[in-house]
Order: structure tokens, then C-alpha cells, then sequence
């Protein structure tokens, strides 16, 4: 989203506004998805003015308060605007000014951090309290589209070694999402979606919620249109340099998932692990390196 609902009516007061309303009016004029998905608090600190003057803003447009303006950002962000051109446009004007390793590094940097607040004290319980839910459930339904499937998908492979019933909604000829025609309230939905959010991910995690199936949903935000549904949600951030989001936190946040969930599997788990590798070593999947380099 590179424009916000506002920025018109924005635009016109501007010149009318006092100094302080005119930092935060310059805050949701420049940074339209921030608004969407931060916190007024964390937004009126980003802007340098106290979260009275984002309230004083949203009256000075006429409404209620800053959580109608963050409503209806979160709305627009909900429409899927994408704008990978516009951030493509800026990436490049970077990386010719700053080189490849400089982005690099930015990219490296930004991902490290971003998996490393999955460590955080929430983050741990976050992911604690997710895998006590998906480790419980009768079936486990693992859904991500478009950018979100590889991290689903690997999700899908490890949990699917360690225990039965676990399904992956891939979407094979249209028909993936069928499969929740079963499901129930002692199943649950595990998902990855994050904006710009794909529609029949969104829909899918309605149909699940409204035939009582618990969600876990790791998304990027508490607006994100998968957190209404969502008994619990794994909050990871997508923020790059790079003209696309980052889906390393995604992918980092299903795998440490799946391995809680995993270990708390037991001798069950076990069990099952040792039929997989048996089944995987019956059919030679893997390659034999010591057998190869001797026959070199």
C-alpha cells in the first residue's frame, strides 16, 4: 500500500494543523502500512509526539478517534494492495548507490534480528502455547499460499514423520481445500499468511473458525485478517530492503513449531519417526555417500 484512505483529507488540513499534528499527520501520510499494523502507542513514538496527538488528529478529521484511521488502514491492507513495483523502484535506486553487499548485509541483518525476536519472552510463549494446541488435536490442517506454502509445506513434512493425521491444503487442481469438509473442533488449522494477504487463505480460515476449528496463525500482524480467527498467533515481522517481504521469520517460526511439536509427540512420535525412516531406507531415497565415494 503506498497510498492511505486519508491522504487526501490529510493533505488538505495539513497546512491548518499545529506542529505536533502535522509530525503525526506526516507519520500516516508516509508510512500507510505502518499505520495498519502498529500499536497508536508505537506509532506516536515513531512520529515523536505523545498518543494524545495521534487522538487529536484523528478529531481533527472527524472521527471518533485514532482507531477508526487505523481501522480503516487495516481494511485497505486487508484489500491486498500490492506495491511490489514501487518498492522494486526504490530497491534499485539503493543498490546502485550502496552496491550488492551493501544490501546484502541489510537483508542478512534484518533477518536475524527478526528470527531472533521469536526468542522474546512472548515469542517463546507464543509458540509454546501454539504447540500445546496443534499437539492435542485429533487432525492437524496445514494451509499457506503463494509466498506462505514453503514454510506450510516443511511444516507438513516434519510433522507428518512424527504423527498421523496431518493434512497439507496445497490446493492440487482446485481442490485442495476440500479436505476441511471433515474437519471438527478437536482439529486444528495451522496457517501462514501475511500481507498482502492471499483471499482463499483468508476465506479458508473463516470456513475452518466457523465449523470450530481452533487456529493457529502465524502472521504479521494483530490486524492481519487470519488473527480474528486465530486461538493463537505467532507474530513474526516481514520488513526487507528488498522489494519483496522477508519470509525467513515465516519459515523460522514453522520450523521451531514443528519441533516442539515434535518433541512433545513421545514415544508415539518415536514410533513413528522409526516407521518413516524404515519406509525411506526400504526405498534407498536417500543417497549413500560413503558407498559412493567408494565407487569413485
Amino acid at each position: 500500500m503506498t497510498e492511505g484512505p486519508l491522504k487526501e483529507r490529510l493533505l488538505q488540513a495539513y497546512d491548518r494543523l499545529s506542529t505536533q499534528l502535522q509530525r503525526a499527520a506526516r507519520f500516516v501520510l508516509d508510512r500507510p502500512q505502518d499505520v495498519a499494523l502498529l500499536s497508536m502507542r508505537e506509532q506516536a513514538r515513531q512520529a515523536g509526539v505523545t498518543p494524545a496527538t495521534m487522538t487529536r488528529l484523528a478529531k481533527q478529521l472527524d472521527l471518533d478517534g485514532y482507531e477508526a484511521i487505523r481501522a480503516m488502514y487495516a481494511q485497505a491492507v486487508r484489500r491486498g494492495k500490492l506495491d511490489f513495483s514501487s518498492r522494486a523502484d526504490r530497491q534499485l535506486i539503493d543498490q546502485k548507490l550502496k552496491g550488492d553487499q551493501a544490501l546484502a548485509s541489510e537483508m542478512a541483518t534484518g533477518i536475524a534480528n527478526q528470527v531472533a525476536a521469536l526468542g522474546s519472552a512472548g515469542g517463546l510463549e507464543s509458540l509454546a502455547t501454539a504447540a500445546e494446541t496443534v499437539s492435542s488435536a485429533r487432525r492437524v490442517y496445514c494451509l499457506g499460499m503463494r509466498s506462505s506454502f514453503p514454510a506450510i509445506w516443511y511444516l507438513h513434512y516434519v510433522l507428518s514423520l512424527v504423527r498421523d493425521g496431518v493434512v497439507l491444503l496445497d490446493g492440487m487442481a482446485g481442490v485442495g481445500i476440500d479436505s476441511l469438509r471433515n474437519a471438527a473442533s478437536d482439529d486444528v488449522l495451522v496457517v501462514a499468511s501475511v500481507s498482502p494477504y492471499t483471499r482463499a487463505t483468508v476465506e479458508a480460515v473463516d470456513y475452518a473458525a466457523a465449523r470450530g476449528v481452533r487456529v493457529v496463525a502465524i502472521t504479521d500482524s494483530e490486524v492481519s485478517p487470519v488473527a480474528d480467527s486465530a486461538q493463537h498467533m505467532i507474530r513474526i515481522t516481514t520488513d526487507s530492503p528488498s522489494f519483496f517481504h522477508s519470509m525467513g521469520p515465516t519459515f523460522a517460526a514453522a520450523e521451531i513449531l514443528a519441533s516442539i511439536v515434535a518433541g512433545r509427540g513421545g514415544a508415539n512420535a518415536l514410533a513413528t519417526l522409526e516407521q518413516a525412516e524404515a519406509q525411506l531406507d526400504a526405498l534407498e531415497v536417500h543417497l549413500d555417500t560413503k558407498r559412493r565415494r567408494k565407487s569413485l
